[in-house]
């Protein structure tokens, strides 16, 4: 009888101790997944924020009355690697010049090979020397800003000629901000075009701004209501010229 006992202890001895070796698999599996699941989900947010698309939150009232400072934005990368920059295009891109500031946002207004002349604060555009000067239909921007575009240096007639991979940029809030018609604010060291490797990403949406304070989309200076506009947002403006 004490050695059937014995016997007994034993089987349960090797049952307990099975049962701790596959107690300490199973953790060090369900360790080894954590981590495997933290890899691929560290590599999928670096995958998408390097290549398709990510969060920005808009400093300044550059492009006003069309975005607002602080609004968010979702912009995308991967609209400048299927396709070429188009006209209208609102564009975020590298100027070179600010430290301080990496990243502008602007609109694209001219394109390659465009002949561009900014008159009498309105803008114009032939596509080829032959053509005829036309006025642009700029319907985004608001009345301060509509028919008052001048280039600060010299504000009488100004013609820029775009050669290949040539793009000519401005804000929406033209007389309260620096573009390409004054190299962004550095004619020494560059020129007023920006090229396509100067553009990351293109806006694709308009989130904007939550007042934590008060709890509603209303932009504290400006007492403007900011609800997102999604895909509404004002990245394009379809029209021709």
């Amino acid at each position: 009888m004490i050695l059937r006992f014995w016997k007994k202890q034993v089987k349960d001895d090797n049952l307990n101790i099975e049962n701790n070796e596959n107690n300490e698999e199973s953790q060090h599996s369900e360790i080894l997944d954590f981590f495997k699941d933290l890899i691929i989900i560290v590599i999928i947010v670096v995958v998408v924020r390097s290549y398709i698309a990510m969060p920005f939150q808009i400093s300044w009232q550059s492009m006003y009355s069309s975005y607002y400072d602080r609004e968010f934005i979702i912009v995308d990368r991967i609209s400048y690697i299927l396709w070429k920059p188009e006209r209208w295009d609102v564009i975020v891109f590298k100027p070179y010049v600010n430290d301080a500031k990496k990243y502008f946002l602007k609109r694209i207004i001219w394109v390659p090979w465009d002949i561009l002349k900014i008159e009498d604060g309105n803008v114009f555009i032939k596509k080829s020397i032959n053509d005829d000067f036309v006025k642009l239909n700029e319907d985004y921007l608001n009345s301060e800003n509509n028919w008052y575009t001048f280039v600060w240096i010299n504000k009488d007639t100004k013609i820029y000629s775009l050669w290949e991979d040539q793009y000519f940029v401005m804000w929406d809030n033209r007389n309260h901000s620096t573009d390409s018609r004054e190299c962004f604010s550095n004619c020494v060291w560059r020129s007023e075009f920006i090229t396509k490797n100067d553009m990351i990403w293109k806006v694709f949406l308009d989130l904007g701004y939550f007042n934590f304070k008060k709890i509603w989309f209303i932009q504290p200076e400006l007492g403007i209501d900011t609800t997102p506009r999604f895909f509404s947002s004002p990245s394009t403006f379809n029209h021709d010229l």
